[in-house]
């Protein structure tokens, strides 16, 4: 098993040998990596070079060179539009693979693609884009909306959801050529009056759904945290303690009534409750959670752990997340025991487990 963590200077690989975890592979070193998708052909690592723009890399198995690919690319803007959100490609924040191979790219401002081939070219879904209410979207943390989820269905190649911050979440069930704005139950509380449970303008931090039961999906969400039994239509609010706020949520692989979520102290802050590092777990399907703290700093510690800096390895044992501070944690017991891999990496943007 191979552990890929995404920083702000360098793509880091890490395997499990003798007991312990070791960086085998620095790729990158110096550029921010925004994240990468393992498959069984290889590696797509996504770049963010700043002036030069976003990048997408593929390694294949076995090569130690890295091809570059088509990045994602917005048609022109209609000259008669007046909508602030830019048609250009800003940041490559979500990537994923179909059981038919198909790539799936979430991006900021808010556009969802598709491909093939990658080295081909992407295709814009105008089915999503073209949506009325994207315009009622904005950005959360950027100046545009950003795509950052995108839940494939594990059983059915046509049927998927995607998040947008903060512009809601979305089901297609015919690949993409149509799409309904689901998210009752939700609620913004930076929403006045009636807006606030307007579905257009929800801020989903992170979606993630159940392999063993894809009717399951758990939503960290800007006003708390959320599950759904009935494949992202209804949400019901979950009690998170010690805060119901922050970015990441790992859905069990094999058990829909289990679920990690990272705490913090909500807006303007964000920091971990009294500086102290836990995780939050379910084994009841958000009914109670324990506060998972052995092997976790406790004391003036202030990692944050961003939406897709926490992964959980296919037999819902191992899990790993990495944070803002360069620190990168590992369990292999479902939580109950953390080890601190390292804590001097550079800020950790994403980590995810692969073959």
């Amino acid at each position: 098993m191979k552990l890929y963590v995404s920083t702000r200077k360098g793509l880091f690989t890490l395997e499990r040998a003798g007991g312990s975890w070791a960086i085998t592979d620095v790729a990158f070193l110096g550029d921010p990596v925004t994240l990468v998708l393992p498959s069984e052909d290889g590696l797509v690592a996504a770049l963010d070079l700043g002036h030069f723009g976003p990048k997408l890399r593929r390694r294949a198995n076995g090569s130690t060179e890295w091809e570059e690919l088509e990045v994602p690319r917005y048609p022109d803007k209609p000259s008669e539009s007046d909508e602030k959100t830019p048609w250009s490609l800003q940041k490559i924040w979500s990537l994923e693979r179909g059981r038919d191979g198909t790539f799936w790219a979430g991006t900021i401002p808010g556009g969802l693609f598709r491909t093939k081939d990658p080295a081909k070219g992407w295709t814009l879904d105008r089915a999503l884009w073209d949506r009325p209410e994207r315009l009622e979207a904005f950005g959360g943390g950027y100046d545009a909306p950003g795509l950052h989820s995108i839940c494939l269905h594990p059983e059915r190649d046509e049927e998927a959801m995607v998040a947008v911050s903060c512009g809601g979440v979305w089901r297609t069930e015919d690949a993409g050529q149509s799409w309904s704005l689901e998210g009752e139950g939700l609620f913004a509380d930076y929403m006045p009056g009636q807006k606030r449970t307007a579905r257009a303008t929800q801020d989903p931090h992170a979606v993630r759904r159940c392999p063993a039961d894809p009717n399951v999906l758990w939503m960290q969400h800007h006003n708390g945290a959320f599950r759904s039994t009935d494949g992202g239509r209804t949400w019901s609010s979950l009690d998170v303690p010690p805060s119901s706020f922050g970015f990441a949520v790992a859905a069990h692989p094999t058990d829909p009534q289990s679920a990690w979520f990272v705490p913090a102290v909500k807006d303007e802050c964000r920091v971990p409750v009294d500086g102290a590092v836990c995780v939050a777990r379910t084994r009841d399907g958000g009914a109670t959670f324990e506060v998972l703290r052995a092997g976790l700093p406790q004391t003036h510690a202030y990692d944050l752990v961003y939406r897709h800096a926490l992964d959980v390895d296919p037999s819902g044992e191992v899990l790993a997340f990495g944070s803002t501070t360069g620190s990168l944690y590992v369990t292999e017991d479902g939580g109950d025991h953390w080890a601190a891999v390292s804590l001097h990496l550079p800020p950790v943007y994403a980590v995810r487990f692969g073959a």
